[in-house]
């Protein structure tokens, strides 16, 4: 089995891309086979077509880049997210990866009142965020809503929530040292 990495910013100068680099590193450290989904260098286009909404209540899409997607997600044993907080939430294109990867089918089942998760090989989901603001305010948007509401309804688990905050206000010691925090929880999740 496999880490993805799902990587969501669009510039490679951004300490986000020192992160994936970061990330990289210690996955090869581990002697662990990985696969990284770039959205951005992807052209992963976000927004559901008139076409996929149509056939999105029986799971089904026309974007290729989805199935690809899903068969990497299958091949994955851990998936590790890495992206910058922007309006205090998820970028759009990860927004959107998730809006049309994670399908009926694939990622869950409808159960009466809820969902039941279906991307239960997946052992060890990392989320590693930046932002310019103190983690406790993007707490409910990030750590209740992606992590507690959509992540686990969709079968992750044992996930862990890093984040940089104060990313680019901040001294280049604190940007170093969160680096070495991400290195050890990748070389942790063993």
């Amino acid at each position: 089995m496999k880490t993805t990495v799902i990587y969501a910013h669009p510039w490679d100068g951004s300490y986000n891309r020192a992160i994936l680099d970061k990330t990289i590193e210690k996955l090869k450290m581990r002697n662990k086979l990985y696969q990284i989904i770039d959205l951005n260098k992807d052209n992963f286009n976000p927004a559901l077509s008139k076409k996929d909404l149509s056939l999105f209540s029986r799971g089904e899409t026309t974007d290729e880049k989805v199935h690809k997607y899903q068969r990497m997600l299958d091949e994955s044993d851990e998936i590790v997210f890495i992206f910058p907080i922007w309006w205090f939430d998820t970028p759009a294109i990860l927004k959107g990866f998730i809006d049309k990867v994670m399908l009926k089918g694939f990622a869950y089942h409808e159960k009466e009142a809820s969902l039941e998760g279906l991307l239960t090989h997946i052992k060890n989901t990392i989320v590693i965020t930046t932002s310019e603001v103190p983690t406790s305010f993007i707490s409910n948007s990030i750590g209740e809503t992606f992590i507690n509401l959509t992540l686990k309804s969709i079968g992750l688990k044992n996930i862990e929530w890093l984040n940089c905050e104060f990313t680019t206000s901040s001294e280049d010691s604190h940007r170093l040292a969160f680096l070495d925090k991400v290195g050890a929880t990748l070389h942790a999740a063993q």
